[in-house]
């Protein structure tokens, strides 16, 4: 039997999805989406994990849609156009609940991220790369522009940068990466995996409570405006000061002690 196109495995509080399709560099076929969507609705309510990391096998970590299946939807009566508009609508699905997971998700990028692929990278909250890693969103090169991978992209790095991007279909560098903001660092590629660990191990070791309505919290805001966004902060940062958990964290920090948290 083959394995699955999408691996999980927990290590304490930290869940491991690694994409495990290294013959299409890790595409994301219909097959991948489905693996995907199901995965982040069983973490959506699973309180035994606290961080996500999502890592692929192979050369890539991702080179973004399965060109091969899209063309073959072209064989349908309408040429494709539903095939099409429910592929897009799945993707955005899949996009859109890494955010809303209550576990911050940190994408753990190598080889290439490419279109779709990047598009993925932009939506974990978190990323960081290996040098010699490239990112692109590049299906202008072919005559069709990122227009869904865009709006990831867009709500991460500065609009002309993402723009040049979109338009050129260049490629930039891990380095370059980290500097407009898409990844958080670039490490050797052979201590990725170990820095990435430490990074969720670092987070899972904080009040799991306060990281999830932190993220929450942060998410809602950045749409609002200003006076609307520090409304919506304050009142969520109430909320935490009630809990007896974030009383005993405050009182261990005065008291130079460790929290004993529930």
């Amino acid at each position: 039997m083959s394995e699955p196109i999408l691996l999980r495995h927990n290590n304490g509080p930290i869940a491991i999805l690694t994409l495990n399709a290294p013959g299409s560099l890790n595409a994301l076929s219909d097959a991948m989406l489905a693996a995907l969507k199901a995965a982040f609705q069983a973490l959506m309510t699973d309180r035994t994990v606290r961080v996500v990391i999502l890592r692929a096998n192979g050369k890539a970590f991702c080179a973004g849609h399965d060109l091969k299946e899209m063309q073959a939807g072209r064989a349908a009566p309408d040429k494709g156009r539903a095939y099409f508009e429910d592929l897009f609508a799945r993707c955005a699905e899949v996009m859109q609940m890494i955010p809303a997971l209550p576990q911050p998700v940190i994408a753990e990028v190598h080889g290439i991220a490419t279109a779709a692929g990047c598009q993925l990278v932009a939506s974990c909250d978190l990323a960081m790369a290996a040098e010699g890693t490239r990112f692109g969103v590049n299906g202008v090169n072919i005559g069709l522009f990122c227009s869904t991978p865009m709006v990831a992209l867009s709500r991460n790095v500065p609009r002309k940068v993402a723009f040049e991007m979109l338009t050129t279909g260049d490629f930039i560098s891990a380095s370059r990466a980290a500097e407009v903001g898409l990844v958080n660092r670039v490490v050797p590629p052979d201590a990725l995996g170990a820095e990435v660990e430490a990074l969720a191990t670092k987070i899972a070791g904080k009040l799991s409570a306060a990281v999830k309505i932190g993220k929450r919290a942060f998410y809602d805001q950045i749409g609002l405006s200003l006076a609307d966004a520090y409304a919506h902060a304050g009142a969520v940062m109430v909320e935490n000061m009630l809990w007896r958990d974030t009383d005993e964290g405050i009182a261990a920090f005065l008291e130079k002690r460790p929290p004993d948290w529930a």
